[in-house]
């Protein structure tokens, strides 16, 4: 196992550079094959990585607990709301105190524009173990780094040139994160894929985010492009990926939020927008999908869909992250 990455820390995809980031996904899938051999990985015996969660999980929880005990080491879960964080712990000394614990620090704060990202920044300021951001307020970046090991078990590592449509859906839930969609904004057009972002007006993904990817495409060969026609989205697309998220300006009032989406029911992935699609199109979510609302049944258990693939390599590439950096 390379040295190269150990301590860095990891919080969002372009702190890294494409190498790096392959790097990542050539370890997740050689550790995936010898998961599946039954070969032990122990690569990380007798360390720790603290897991600090301000926001509800399955697969990015579960994902790095069982990740952690493949690899040898021991992750502890701790609840942002019964920590002395919930008290106005400072980031200084949560940097510190777990550096000196353990071995890597985990975090999750999405919900919150403003604050996640800035939280995990200020903790990496102040520790000197690596930091993984599992998912913010900005980006969600190993959400993203297993939707890439999909895309590249499915179509080969020469991406340049498929075509991935983001697209906001219907979701009556809650108001979700932006990060998983300006995650992929911001990863896929560095691997040369062409990103067509589509939502409805007032759904707006980070300014920041946004111009980052616009570099990041001219950079790269990859193209990136928005439009308020899911439809237009959806035509000739290699990969779609429609899920909700929510009004930046509105993220401290949900119920507004909530109630200005249901006039875009009509946003909602289903077997006549896969049929825009190219023939061989695959469908993709971070999951859980609002079912009946984001994505009809028949599409999401269909044989285009490969969210179980995807929901599988979170297990991979959270290896993958926490073996090279800890």
């Amino acid at each position: 196992m390379t040295d190269s990455l150990r301590g860095r820390d990891y919080i969002e995809t372009r702190d890294w550079t494409k190498d790096e980031l392959q790097l990542a996904l050539d370890t997740a899938g050689e550790l995936k094959q010898k998961f599946k051999r039954g070969e032990p990985t122990r690569l990380l015996v007798d360390k720790t990585i603290f897991l600090f969660f301000f926001d509800k999980s399955t697969r990015t929880r579960n994902s790095f607990e069982a990740g952690a005990t493949q690899l040898g080491a021991h992750a502890h879960f701790i609840d942002g709301e019964t920590s002395q964080a919930a008290h106005g712990e400072s980031p200084k000394d949560m940097g510190i105190i777990l550096s000196r614990y353990g071995h890597a620090i985990a975090i999750r704060h999405d919900l919150v524009p403003g604050e996640g990202n800035t939280l995990m920044r200020a903790v990496a300021e102040h520790a000197d173990k690596p930091v993984i951001n599992m998912q913010c307020d900005v980006d969600h970046p190993c959400q993203t780094l297993a939707d890439l090991m999909t895309i590249q078990e499915r179509f080969g590592k020469n991406t340049k040139g498929l075509k991935i449509a983001v697209s906001w859906a219907y979701a009556p839930s809650y108001a979700k994160p932006m990060s998983v969609p300006q995650g992929l904004m911001m990863l896929m057009p560095r691997f040369g894929l062409d990103v067509v972002v589509a939502h409805p007006p007032g759904w707006e993904l980070m300014k920041d985010t946004v111009e980052y990817a616009k570099r990041a495409a001219a950079e790269s060969g990859g193209k990136l492009s928005f439009t308020d026609d899911m439809d237009a989205a959806f035509e000739g697309a290699d990969i779609v990926y429609p899920k909700s998220w929510g009004i930046e300006s509105l993220f401290k009032k949900p119920e507004e939020a909530l109630a200005k989406s249901k006039q875009y029911r009509s946003w909602i992935c289903d077997a006549r927008r896969m049929k825009i699609a190219k023939k061989d199109a695959v469908y993709m979510h971070c999951l859980p999908a609002d079912r009946g609302n984001e994505v009809t049944d028949e599409v999401i258990d269909g044989p285009q869909s490969i969210v179980y693939d995807e929901a599988e390599n979170r297990l991979h590439t959270a290896k993958a992250l926490m073996a090279l950096t800890m």
